[in-house]
């Protein structure tokens, strides 16, 4: 071996070895979750109505994210003066995917229903890769113990759609259904619906339900009028929230990788301002990110754009957790 690279340590850049979020650590073993953050992957797309493959999401995110596979130390950000994610106080670790039985939506969703629960009982913030939004019925559906210790949750929704149908052709956890479902949870106490947009699945009536049951709505267009931290400042302050980012929230210019793209959306420093103020104005306990179908963008930018966007939130929450 004399003369290599191995002398010295690895460079392990980003095109090289396997492929997790970020290039953290592995854990295959659930019982043994011992981090800040854990990564699970969701490659669930049976919910969907129109355009599959979200279930290639998840992979498409981790091979994104090793862009942002450091390698000194943490990230350092100019503007905020802040080095996130610093390996010394930050541990992550991506546990790999929950298994998926194709054409069995209830059988896949109790899969990662079951990964949440591990990596909470673990005592880990679940960063979720989806899959289609259905998804994030498990996800919530997973915090029923830990809001029995700890509180309820408010969920934070970045979204073209409203996703509140409550039951379309015998469908109720489809991707149309998953704020609903989240909705009628006890120990879920309102919903920031932020991004919702243009002609909607969605009718009228279901607007009116959202209303009824907690939701305070807010499309691209109110959002930039009122300016995000005017936005921010509607999500009820000190509360634990969820938070479920649709990837076509973003405009489709800089996310055209999805099954229902939607024009008119975020650029991707207003849902950076947006999460970054709710990192800080109170707790965020849960994320999850979905509706990545790379298949529809060969240059990669919207997986990218996904990995950029939870790799900075969650080092702006591990940055507020640590005080």
């Amino acid at each position: 071996m004399a003369g290599n690279s191995y002398e010295t340590g690895r460079l392990n850049l980003p095109f090289v070895g396997i492929c997790t979020f970020g290039k953290y650590p592995y854990q295959p073993d659930w019982d043994a979750i011992d981090a800040d953050v854990a990564i699970l992957g969701a490659p669930f797309d049976c919910g969907t109505q129109w355009r599959a493959g979200t279930r290639f999401g998840p992979r498409a995110i981790r091979e994104a994210s090793t862009l942002f596979s450091f390698g000194h130390g943490g990230a350092y950000d100019h503007e905020d003066d802040v080095t996130y994610l610093p390996s010394d106080k930050v541990s992550i670790v991506d546990i790999g995917d929950a298994d998926i039985v194709h054409t069995d939506t209830m059988k896949s969703h109790a899969n990662i229903e079951f990964g949440v629960r591990k990596i909470l009982a673990a005592g880990a913030l679940p960063v979720v890769l989806g899959g289609d939004h259905s998804v994030n019925i498990p996800c919530i559906n997973a915090f029923e113990d830990d809001c029995a210790g700890h509180g309820p949750i408010h969920i934070v929704q970045i979204d073209a759609h409203l996703d509140f149908v409550d039951e379309r052709h015998g469908v109720r956890y489809g991707h149309g259904n998953p704020m609903r479902r989240a909705a009628e949870k006890p120990y879920v106490s309102g919903l920031s619906q932020f991004g919702i947009r243009n002609v909607s699945s969605t009718a009228k009536e279901g607007y009116e339900d959202a209303r009824s049951m907690g939701s305070d709505i807010l499309s691209v267009r109110q959002i930039r009028a009122l300016g995000t931290e005017k936005v921010a400042s509607r999500v009820p302050a000190g509360a634990r929230y969820y938070v479920t980012i649709d990837i076509d929230g973003f405009d489709p210019s800089i996310a055209p990788g999805t099954g229902t793209p939607s024009h008119g959306g975020f650029i991707y420093y207003e849902v950076l301002e947006i999460l970054s103020i709710l990192a800080r104005r109170g707790t965020i306990v849960g994320i999850d990110l979905v509706e990545v179908a790379p298949d529809y963008d060969h240059s990669g930018s919207t997986s990218i754009l996904a990995a950029q966007v939870l790799m900075n939130l969650i080092g702006r929450v591990m940055h507020a957790k640590r005080g």
